[in-house]
Parts: C-alpha cells; structure tokens; sequence
C-alpha cells in the first residue's frame, strides 16, 4: 500500500495544479460574471441527481389535471393542481393572465430567461474546459525554461521535465475529463428541460386561447 501511494504521489505537484487548475478557473471567471459563476458551482448539485424525463412525465400528468379542471371549472383555478417548480409558476400565470397573449408572452420570456441562465453556467465549464490546456502548455514551457537554463545541473533536469509533463497531464485531464464532460451533461440536462417546459407552455397557451374564446363568444 505504501507502495501504491508513492507512485500515486508521483503524479501530484502543488505548483503544477496551482498553474493549471487556478489559471483555467481565474480565465473562466474572468470571462464571466458573478452570477455565472454562482450557477456554474450549484449546478453540481443537481449534475448527477437531476431527471429531465421524470419532471416531464410528472409535468404531462399534471397538465392533464390542468385540463381537466378547467373544463370543469375555470382558469383562475387552475394554480390549485399539485405542480412543482416551472409548472406551478405557469399555472399562477395561467389563473392570473387577464388574456392568452399576457400568458403567451410570459412564456417566452419565462423560458428565454431560464435558456440565458442555463447558458451562464455552462459557459463557465467551457470556459474552463478551453483554458486547461492552455494553460497546461504555458506551464510546460515554463519547465522546459528552466530545464534548458540548467542543462549543466544533471539533478536539476529531472525535476523539471517532470513539471513539464505534469502540467501537460494536468490541463488534459482537467479540460477532458471534468470540465468538458460537466459542461456537455449540463448542456444535455438544459435542452431536455427546455424541450418539456416548451411543450408544457404551448399546451397551457391553447388552454388559455380557448378559454378565454369561450368567455369571449359568451
């Protein structure tokens, strides 16, 4: 065991990570804003946990009580079927829109500024997956530098083809296998939720349209 940690230890170097991982992650928030930032780190949360396919089945269900309250009843009741998250603000918007194009038009805006948000926090992971292995390579060719300035010292070249290297691994390895990865599940996760909540707008904005018909012709 002690073994297996020595080689592991073979690969860590505090000035390699501090090159790469801070210098990809201080690119990253300088190309964005504080609110991107903040979404991009709470996004982990929901990054393995979230079911764009669940919430749609559960928005499908609950639309269909939508519907069917107001066909029995009115728009302005229906914010009382159980909905969570996106669907329940709709269905406020829907009770409260004083026509279908006010409904229609929060829709849009609802979904554009959830579309922006989203956006915000993949950017970031992009902005880091881009900048690793670039900084990686700056780092390598501060190695080398150095390396090639001590030609003389033979124990000194060892060392530093090593940072070279690592930083080289490092920035690979940050932009391909965690950032990249992150930024394209998040992306993927984004579209599924979008493509429901659009769905769940248009069938709510026809409810709305024949209601308010209906009150119109009557």
């Amino acid at each position: 065991m002690t073994q297996f940690w020595a080689e592991i230890g073979r690969y860590l170097d505090p000035l390699a990570l501090l090159l790469v991982i801070g210098g990809a992650f201080a690119i990253a928030c300088f190309r964005s804003t504080g609110e991107d930032r903040a979404r991009a780190f709470a996004a982990l949360g929901p990054l393995f946990r979230a079911d764009p396919a669940r919430d749609g089945l559960a928005a499908l269900r609950a639309l269909s009580r939508i519907e069917a309250r107001v066909q029995l009843r009115t728009l302005a009741q229906v914010d009382r079927v159980a909905a969570e998250g996106f669907l329940r603000r709709a269905a406020r918007r829907l009770a409260d829109a004083p026509s279908a194009a006010a409904f229609v038009a929060w829709g849009e805006e609802a979904l554009t500024v959830r579309s922006e948000r989203h956006a915000g926090a993949i950017g970031f992971w992009r902005a880091v997956a881009d900048a690793a292995p670039a900084m990686g390579m700056i780092g390598t060719v501060v190695a080398l530098v150095a390396m090639f300035a001590r030609m003389e010292d033979a124990a000194a070249i060892g060392p530093a083809m090593a940072l070279a290297m690592l930083t080289t691994l490092y920035g690979v390895v940050l932009s391909g296998a965690i950032a990249g990865p992150i930024a394209a599940r998040l992306e993927r996760l984004s579209e599924a939720e979008a493509a429901w909540q659009r769905r769940a707008v248009a069938r709510l904005a026809r409810l709305a349209h024949d209601a308010f018909d209906l009150r119109a012709a009557a």
